[in-house]
């Protein structure tokens, strides 16, 4: 786990229904699509895109660019996720602290900006664990790309995986955040959800940091969804309910990142944009839109970097997103940015699975 290596039976007709009046029904129906066809033919319409943007998934994980370095080593005591016997009791625990706590203490716990993980601990033989999924390269490198001198096109270092290793460090989640029972569940249903996470580990391979919406609004559309490490706990939440687990009544609360803007405009993916038929104005664009998130500045670059950050986001209210290795322009709106720290309730069991 640690290692990110790898049409239905038509509908019958009513007895005593009149023929003609069906057949001038169907006629009218006809009709009106074919008029729906020609007017988009005029105007050059087209199929409304699908909103949110699915977030793709891959046949098999790439090897990490030797290029990409990250500074804390990933899942660095990794090991297998263990068979349970059926009979087993596992206790599910939900775990949350604040990002980045082993170096700044609980300073991003105070603007609500949390990790989150899960723990598991075996009845049978006392043993605990803990599961969580995040950046193999940490958090700047999967947000913004490299802009390397060599190469045309921004070089992207984003991936993220599951992590799995025995034990839970119960004052990391204690102190600043939480360790709370969830669930139990049977060791049955724990290997059912370890294949899964096995497959879902396998085919989400990059890391999404934003979350992007018309508004602030309850209800607004929203453009794509992030992908980290706390849709990886809801996703498992989820798959333990449809497996039968029963959850806890208890509030439960996720940090999200959003950004706002108007409906996004697809641009292209790497070789349309950046290849040598590709638009050389765009990619300039691209190219200048990133240079100022570049990693390891002075404090005279960065106080630089944020004034042409605030310049392109917020003043002329551009921002370039990269998302399923493909590029997209948001005309961005205010707010512009915002955290959030949302609840999000634990999931009700599946009633189709009662045996489980």
């Amino acid at each position: 786990m640690a290692q990110a290596g790898n049409s239905g039976p038509g509908v019958q007709g009513r007895p005593g229904a009149v023929p003609g009046r069906a057949s001038w029904r169907w006629a009218l129906a006809l009709l009106w699509l074919a008029a729906t066809w020609c007017w988009a033919r005029a105007s050059g319409g087209a199929p409304r895109r699908r909103w949110p943007v699915p977030y793709k998934r891959f046949s098999f994980r790439p090897e990490p660019d030797p290029y990409c370095q990250a500074k804390y080593t990933f899942c660095p005591t990794g090991s297998p996720v263990p068979v349970m016997k059926g009979d087993d009791v596992i206790e599910v625990f939900r775990l949350q602290a604040p990002v980045w706590e082993f170096k700044y203490g609980d300073l991003l716990g105070h603007l609500k900006i949390m990790h989150d993980a899960i723990g598991f601990r075996s009845k049978l033989t006392g043993k605990n664990y803990t599961m969580e999924w995040y950046e193999l390269f940490q958090l700047g490198n999967c947000t913004f790309p490299h802009i390397r001198p060599e190469m045309n096109a921004p070089f992207w270092c984003n991936q993220g995986a599951a992590c799995f290793f025995e034990g839970i460090d119960d004052t990391h989640w204690k102190e600043n955040g939480t360790l709370v029972l969830v669930a139990t569940i049977s060791g049955n249903m724990f290997n059912k959800m370890a294949k899964w996470v096995k497959q879902d580990n396998e085919t989400g391979i990059y890391y999404e940091t934003w979350t992007v919406q018309a508004s602030p609004a309850k209800g607004a559309e929203t453009w794509f969804e992030s992908y980290d490490c706390s849709k990886f706990v809801l996703r498992t939440y989820e798959k333990l309910a449809e497996l039968g687990a029963e959850f806890k009544k208890i509030e439960t609360n996720y940090t999200r990142i959003f950004l706002y803007s108007g409906e996004p405009t697809y641009l292209g993916n790497e070789t349309s944009v950046f290849g040598p038929s590709g638009n050389k104005s765009l990619a300039l664009a691209i190219r200048r839109f990133y240079y100022p998130f570049k990693p390891h500045l002075s404090t005279k670059e960065f106080l630089l970097s944020l004034l042409q950050i605030f310049d392109a986001v917020i003043i002329h209210r551009q921002f370039y997103l990269f998302y399923n290795f493909e590029y997209w322009f948001l005309p961005m709106k205010y707010p512009f940015i915002k955290i959030t720290y949302e609840e999000i309730p634990l999931p009700n069991r599946n009633k189709t699975f009662p045996g489980l």
